[in-house]
């Protein structure tokens, strides 16, 4: 104790000029730290645009110009949600009507398994289609409005309701139930009120045992909304999130089990964008029109029903040739001379398709069985991101064969709303 006594008498100046020069420096570097830290934090507003540039994308002029407006028009992406057009109270509503309704369909989410539970990434694995659709129809026997993807909407009518008050410029409120792929369910709730349309979300997810939970709930401003004749309800976001769409849809009106039969079969998995099958006039006269390496992705999937592989960027000629002389009326000369062949390898070089934001999809809304045995489908291209469901029309002729493959035959494609997307070879 003498010791450090002593060592504290001697040595005290010292002692007190470290301890000032340690405070100082804390001080100094701390604001400097402060400063880098505020530096490198800070970011400007992003404003999102959904819109491509103009050299790949131009549709028409008109369209073109709309779109650009729209995304001038667009606020800056913030935080802050907008001034709800309900009541706390009534909000609240929602929320337990949402809840109340999940609870209806327990039984549909018994047994189920949760990966990452108690996150923010949870989910339910290996939900089946059978699943979805049996809670799409337990919702609508509650006497909701519930859709999901691929599924017809039930009491539809409800919606053809609220769009003519709305038309009509009376307040108004509907909520539609949407049932993901994966389990989980969105009410989303439209309101018009005082001349003003918003929309309302309460987000339901699943925990283990089929406990269902809310997530989140918000409000959005919307700009527009819009019922199509032929039955799409398309609604306009006043604010673009990150990564989200300019324009979003709900099919109200039905499509028949066989339409959507026949979409899944031959239509689902083509593109409008990437190749140009769809939008171009062709048959087995001038098939070799249609013939791009990329497009091979797609048919290999939809033939397969399994994503392609490719080993060190190839893919064999047994395989490659054997599935597009299945599916096209194309010989093995034709597609070696147009589909990137290596006589070396005997391989075909493989073209990663580059996926496109927000692109036109198509539906078959008609169909007739031709005596000779082959189908001619009646198929419109929706592109909800230009707010047309009936942009152009295709008429695909497909020969279905008796192991359950087929081959399309031809394709005449006309232009309706918008112009037919121009595709390179």
């Amino acid at each position: 104790m003498k010791d450090v006594k002593w060592i504290l008498k001697k040595y005290s100046f010292f002692i007190v000029l470290l301890v000032l020069i340690a405070i100082a420096g804390s001080i100094i570097f701390g604001k400097k730290e402060s400063k880098q830290r505020t530096e490198v934090v800070w970011e400007p507003p992003v404003i999102i645009e959904s819109q491509e540039t103009e050299t790949e994308d131009k549709i028409t002029e008109n369209t073109t110009k709309d779109f650009v407006k729209d995304s001038e028009e667009m606020p800056v992406w913030e935080n802050s949600e907008p001034v709800s057009l309900l009541t706390a109270q009534e909000e609240q509503n929602l929320q337990d009507e949402a809840i109340s309704a999940a609870r209806q369909c327990i039984k549909h989410y018994q047994g189920i398994s949760i990966s990452n539970p108690y996150t923010g990434y949870s989910r339910i694995e290996n939900f089946s289609d059978e699943q979805r659709k049996n809670v799409v129809k337990c919702l609508g026997e509650q006497g909701l409005v519930s859709v999901s993807d691929n599924i017809n909407m039930e009491n539809y009518q409800k919606m053809e309701e609220f769009y003519s008050v709305y038309t009509s410029g009376g307040d108004a409120m509907v909520t539609v139930f949407d049932v993901y792929r994966e389990g989980n369910i969105c009410a989303m709730t439209f309101i018009h009120r005082s001349g003003k349309i918003q929309s309302y979300y309460v987000s339901i997810d699943w925990q283990e045992g089929g406990v269902p939970e809310i997530k989140g709930s918000g409000t959005n401003d919307l700009k527009e909304i819009r019922l199509t004749e032929k039955g799409y309800f398309i609604y306009t976001n006043m604010i673009i999130v990150m990564h989200g769409n300019l324009r979003e849809y709900y099919r109200v009106k039905p499509l028949s089990d066989k339409c959507r039969e026949l979409t899944n079969k031959y239509v689902y998995g083509l593109s409008f964008v990437n190749y140009n099958m769809l939008v171009t006039n062709w048959d087995s006269s001038n098939v070799e029109d249609i013939l791009m390496p990329c497009m091979f992705e797609d048919i290999y999937q939809i033939y397969t029903g399994e994503r392609i592989k490719a080993e060190n960027g190839q893919i064999s000629a047994e395989t490659y040739e054997r599935i597009m002389t299945t599916c096209f009326p194309v010989s093995v000369e034709q597609l070696r001379k147009h589909c990137n062949y290596h006589v070396d390898t005997d391989s075909y070089e493989y073209e990663m398709i580059l996926s496109r934001q927000f692109p036109p999809f198509g539906e078959v809304v008609d169909y007739t069985q031709n005596e000779d045995g082959t189908l001619t489908l009646y198929v419109d291209g929706v592109w909800i991101d230009y707010d047309s469901d009936y942009a152009f029309t295709n008429q695909i002729v497909v020969q279905p064969f008796e192991d359950g493959t087929f081959r399309y035959l031809s394709n005449i494609i006309e232009q309706k709303e918008l112009e037919l997307p121009k595709v390179t070879k």
